[in-house]
């Protein structure tokens, strides 16, 4: 019965999504409703994690061939793979079965190849005032191993990501994209080519317990060894990056590692956005008991569950999950941060919007050194999508950048959604 219901939630993306596949937003960028129809048709409830993920590899098959072909014919932009987009859904929202993992490493692959043949700014024009010889020419998201020497026997010895450097002559910001708990360093990037627009260079990786991250995700401590070797790499390795003019930005469940690393490791960010993350009460038994039947359309408890290292003990996790990765319980809210910005939806049905305040008051009530925050009203999860006007806003005038706000907003904004030209 919990199977049967499990895959039941599996298929709620494409009835009741149905609208998000169409305009092209998260989760199913890249790809369109064509290209999901044939499995949507053909899923039946699905009685394990491998037989859902199989149901998309034919059509993913499908696009894979057809982007072979234009490659072979020289249609660069044509050869842009959209298999991509099915290997995403198969493996959501976590790789639990070697079929799921086998949809990952495919989406990886294909997702990199394809990344080489995007055009710079695709389906939109570049204003005016940020034209340069660059504009013209595509610049590639990069798959990176960055060294991890913090590493523990334990742990893998680099740390997997996406990087995107403008050329430029004048040492770049950097922004630092930790993807949450679905969507991976091969989702995220969407915001890399918008934002490189701007001169901004772009790192996305993924948070411990999800995609490729070496952290081992039961350690409490595992991502603040991460981010000690990650700036490490950007301190010595990228020289055309401004070491001392970085922001991390964290999605959903990333926003907890922005907001553990903006007080970890204040010295080494400009600022930290933590958008719809969790602190302290995404660990209550009350919560966890009942959010798999709330916002998220799949198994949401079992997932973390899965992500904090518990594998399918969701009860182990409830017992002691809190006690081991609270960020107010282990007074880490308290140490000193960098500027930090703290945004969700009022109607946060995966995080409670509670954990938003605890992050940004202290136990007087007043709001802590450094901090601000936002809350959408009438806004689910993550308060999207006037949260990342928002950040947008926060972000240029953190960096003073030379745009305007407003058509620095505009110019990332409109090139988030993927529309086919094929």
């Amino acid at each position: 019965m919990e199977r049967t219901c499990m895959s039941t939630r599996a298929i709620r993306p494409f009835t009741a999504n149905h609208q998000q596949c169409a305009m092209g937003t998260y989760p199913f960028m890249f790809g369109s409703t064509t290209d999901f129809q044939p499995v949507v048709d053909a899923i039946i409830a699905p009685y394990n994690w491998d037989e859902y993920a199989s149901m998309f590899f034919p059509q993913a098959f499908k696009l894979a061939f057809t982007a072979r072909q234009a490659e072979q014919n020289g249609e660069k932009e044509k050869a842009c793979d959209r298999s991509s987009a099915l290997y995403r859904i198969a493996r959501f929202p976590a790789p639990r079965s070697p079929k799921q993992h086998e949809a990952w490493n495919l989406g990886k692959q294909v997702f990199y190849k394809g990344a080489s043949y995007v055009p710079p700014f695709p389906h939109s024009p570049t204003p005016p005032s940020l034209l340069t010889p660059h504009s013209l020419l595509p610049i590639p998201i990069l798959p990176i191993s960055i060294p991890h020497p913090n590493y523990l026997p334990s742990e893998p010895p680099l740390i997997p990501a996406s990087l995107l450097l403008p050329p430029s002559p004048h040492p770049l910001p950097l922004l630092i994209i930790l993807t949450g708990l679905d969507g991976y360093r091969t989702e995220l990037s969407v915001w890399q080519t918008p934002l490189s627009r701007f001169s901004i260079a772009t790192l996305v990786l993924e948070i411990p317990g999800t995609g490729d991250s070496p952290s081992l995700p039961s350690d409490p401590l595992s991502p603040d060894r991460l981010m000690s070797s990650l700036f490490s790499y950007i301190s010595t390795a990228l020289p055309t990056v401004n070491s001392s003019n970085v922001i991390i930005w964290g999605f959903s469940t990333g926003g907890y590692y922005s907001l553990r690393a903006a007080h970890t490791h204040p010295s080494h960010l400009l600022g930290s956005v933590s958008l719809g993350g969790g602190c302290h009460h995404m660990f209550d038994e009350t919560w966890l008991r009942n959010v798999n039947h709330l916002e998220y359309p799949f198994d949401l408890a079992h997932t973390l569950a899965h992500k904090f290292g518990y594998g399918d003990n969701l009860d182990q996790f409830i017992k002691e999950g809190k006690s081991k990765f609270s960020l107010l319980d282990s007074g880490i809210l308290d140490q000193e941060s960098c500027k930090t910005l703290v945004v969700n939806g009022d109607l946060d049905e995966i995080f409670p919007v509670e954990d938003l305040y605890l992050a940004v008051k202290d136990k007087n009530g007043n709001v802590r050194k450094n901090t601000e925050f936002k809350v959408v009203e009438g806004r689910k999860h993550m308060g999207e999508p006037e949260s990342f006007g928002v950040i947008l806003e926060w972000i240029h005038g953190l960096w003073g950048l030379k745009a305007g706000v407003d058509e620095f907003k505009k110019g990332v904004l409109e090139g988030l959604p993927f529309k086919p030209k094929y």
